[in-house]
């Protein structure tokens, strides 16, 4: 349930053998809650166990695919011992990797802002298709903070996920994306949700068995090659950065509350502006 009521946070439905996830907090730009996470990892058991889904399609309502996980949630003060850091971030990263562990292939339509932990969840789908404008990437270490999937190393070259992850650059255009193979496909705006499902009905066309086991197939060769444990390993690296803090998660902290969540991201921004001359 969504905090401070009973409204969902996630939509299901389906269209024929198409499994839809719709996130729906539009209000605060679809940003993971416990509630969603929840939501979401069911109804992808859901689809999963659902022999009449062949594919899975995710997106997000109002202007964003997500901002990612909801800072508003994030622990504080007394709250942030190392066991209490840990089980956090475990949740977290179990949330992602339900959509790489999902027998049913997903595809991820994204728009708007695909940021953070939801561009993780991006890279664990299958395949991504965007539009045209999304803005993406990983913020997190602009405010002191770590990565809670480290996938990005194993879906492109080492130099990109560095200039990536070591600027934490937010305003990664979908074409770029596209260059660097983080996605699959740019369409035009407004058109991301049509262009999943059109792809999505051409792999569950093919024989659904073949289908989920070339997936089972596909992801186990980069298990082999040690994904899963390289992701649990840079767990460990997230929880170590997220018990020292450090200068710019302080001032973050405070700034969040004292002023809110907008002057802190304000105030995290304006350090990157080039000077005036």
């Amino acid at each position: 349930m969504a905090s401070g009521g009973n409204e969902s946070t996630v939509k299901r439905d389906r269209s024929g053998t198409i499994g839809i996830l719709t996130f729906d907090r539009p209000q605060v730009l679809n940003a993971f809650n416990r509630a969603l996470m929840r939501e979401a990892g069911e109804t992808l058991q859901e689809f999963g166990r659902d022999r009449g889904v062949h594919a899975v399609v995710v997106h997000g309502s109002g202007r964003a695919f997500s901002a990612g996980f909801d800072l508003k949630e994030t622990l504080s003060g007394a709250q942030r011992t190392t066991e209490a850091l840990r089980a956090a971030l475990e949740a977290d990263l179990d949330f992602i990797l339900r959509f790489w562990d999902c027998p049913k292939p997903v595809v991820a339509a994204v728009h708007g802002y695909c940021l953070a932990g939801a561009f993780e969840v991006a890279l664990a789908c299958d395949l991504t298709i965007a539009a045209e404008g999304t803005r993406l990437g990983e913020p997190e270490v602009r405010f002191g903070s770590g990565l809670v999937a480290l996938l990005l190393p194993w879906m492109t070259t080492p130099k990109i996920a560095k200039e990536l992850l070591l600027t934490g650059n937010d305003q990664l255009s979908a074409r770029r994306a596209y260059e660097m193979g983080i996605v699959n496909a740019v369409v035009d705006e407004g058109r991301h949700l049509d262009a999943a499902m059109a792809i999505a009905r051409t792999i569950a066309a093919a024989g659904p068995t073949a289908v989920q086991l070339t997936k089972r197939a596909i992801n186990r060769s980069y298990e082999v090659a040690g994904l899963r444990q390289a992701v649990l390993a840079g767990l460990d690296i997230d929880v170590l950065i997220e018990s020292i803090g450090g200068q710019e998660k302080a001032e973050f902290n405070r700034l969040r509350q004292d002023k809110g969540l907008k002057a802190a991201i304000e105030w995290r921004d304006a350090r990157y502006r080039e000077p005036s001359e």
